[in-house]
């Protein structure tokens, strides 16, 4: 750490992040805000998705005091062993006194900086109503900024695909105009019944199961899987950057590709 670096106590971050994410308002699987405990202060601050191994050993490359991540590292229906590749996790983690901040659903509805709006806000989608538990789901249209709307499912899964470079798998509604967008980012396919209820012509999230491409078929309402990890890319280094700025620390986002 510089000594003229600017610096942040450990604890004083954890306020603000909880301030901005509120997560006593969700009810999740695992424990959202500090995972793991390290230095009591902070210079600079890694994003990334989840706390995998490899993001943990870019953040030490990076020299990093905090890593803040949407998917830490605690997973639902873990037997809380620290064995494998939770040993390996954590030791590093230990070994080099770097503080984990994690924040699950809270980080994917925060109405600006969270993984939909911000998702929202690169494909040019405006949400003007919300959605399923805790309002997760958004539904709206596209920007004024950017056209009137989609002439068809296909051309608004094109313009996903081509707005997050990955391919997208689009079941259902190839024809008709779609107006009315919905989304929520990650695992979210179970909220499509939900945004079906709500008049969405289409949805978007980042996985599909066996009932959605039926569902999607049957209902005439098209479903867009864009990839778990492709859809949840910007809510965390979006909050990050938001909290480093405002103590002045330093920031950087560092993205560990995942197909998924």
């Amino acid at each position: 750490m510089n000594p003229t670096s600017p610096v942040a106590p450990r604890a004083l971050l954890l306020a603000a992040f909880d301030q901005l994410l509120q997560p006593d308002r969700f009810k999740d699987y695992g424990p959202n805000g500090l995972q793991v405990e390290g230095k009591a202060e902070v210079c600079k601050i890694v994003s990334g998705v989840t706390a995998s191994l490899a993001l943990i050993e870019a953040a030490i490359a990076a020299q990093a005091d905090a890593i803040f991540v949407h998917h830490g590292l605690f997973w639902r229906g873990q037997d809380g062993r620290v064995t494998g590749w939770m040993k390996q996790r954590l030791a590093l983690l230990l070994a080099h006194d770097i503080n984990l901040y994690a924040y699950h659903l809270p980080l994917d509805a925060h109405p600006e900086l969270g993984n939909n709006a911000q998702l929202g806000l690169r494909l040019g989608l405006k949400a003007d109503r919300f959605f399923g538990d805790n309002s997760l789901g958004f539904l709206g249209v596209r920007s004024e900024a950017a056209s009137t709307g989609f002439e068809n499912a296909e051309s608004l899964a094109a313009h996903i695909k081509s707005a997050l470079d990955r391919p997208v798998v689009l079941v259902g509604r190839a024809q008709g105009a779609i107006e009315n967008i919905a989304w929520c980012t990650g695992g979210a396919q179970n909220y499509f019944e939900a945004a079906i209820a709500a008049g969405a012509d289409a949805f978007i999230t980042g996985e599909i199961s066996e009932p959605q491409a039926h569902y999607a078929r049957e209902m005439g309402v098209a479903f867009i899987a864009c990839g778990h990890h492709a859809s949840e890319r910007y809510g965390a280094p979006a909050v990050a950057a938001h909290v480093a700025a405002q103590f002045g620390l330093a920031h950087e986002f560092i993205d560990i590709d995942n197909p998924g």
